[in-house]
């Protein structure tokens, strides 16, 4: 009785860590941050994917102090702290690749995201890379670096675009030419990616 009860103190006690007990954990490099994003598009994403989160990006260390690197105008970093207080109601999401990543993994990673510094934000979700999206660069940065996948692949097309919000910045971008086909993945497809490990939400 005494070990089922340990047992159950112990999953209780990861669950609480893992969900906001107020205890925020130390986040490592390659840790994927999601919040709700106060930009005009972002409700048209949550509708369209059916998800509260609307933009993602991924933190790394410089000079021992944690950053998010984000596409959200030119790609670049931003500090944590700034991260999570633009985020709509302070909210946020931190997942981490399972099992964890080493020193070397790391480095791949940084090297990858540094050839996407600087790129302007694609508005179109198109998925070369002359222009980069928020959950499109941190799924690259892993797949480039580690090939591993970190979401789900889908085709606009296979997203709800039927309320007219969606269709409004649909029309706003595209006219009649919505490339239902175009290769696409959704913050939501990295929230809950077998992949990554949710350490951290409030």
């Amino acid at each position: 009785m005494k070990r089922i009860l340990s047992c159950l103190l112990f999953v209780f006690s990861i669950y609480a860590y893992g969900m906001g007990s107020g205890a925020v954990p130390a986040f490592k490099d390659g840790d994927v941050i999601l919040q709700t994003s106060t930009s005009s598009q972002s409700e048209a994403i949550q509708l369209a994917t059916h998800s509260k989160w609307s933009h993602v990006g991924i933190i790394f260390h410089q000079s021992g102090k944690p950053y998010v690197y984000e596409a959200r105008g030119p790609v670049g970093y931003r500090s944590l702290s700034a991260f999570i207080n633009s985020g709509s109601g302070k909210k946020y999401l931190v997942r981490r690749y399972r099992g964890g990543l080493s020193s070397s993994q790391v480095s791949r990673m940084v090297s990858v995201a540094r050839g996407f510094a600087g790129k302007p934000y694609d508005i179109y979700f198109g998925w070369d890379n002359s222009r980069i999206y928020c959950s499109e660069l941190v799924w690259k940065i892993y797949k480039n670096a580690l090939g591993v996948s970190v979401g789900q692949l889908e085709e606009l097309g296979d997203f709800d675009l039927s309320h007219p919000k969606v269709q409004k910045i649909l029309r706003e971008r595209y006219g009649n030419n919505i490339p239902y086909d175009e290769t696409v993945v959704s913050p939501e497809a990295l929230a809950v990616n077998g992949n990554l490990v949710t350490i951290y939400q409030n």
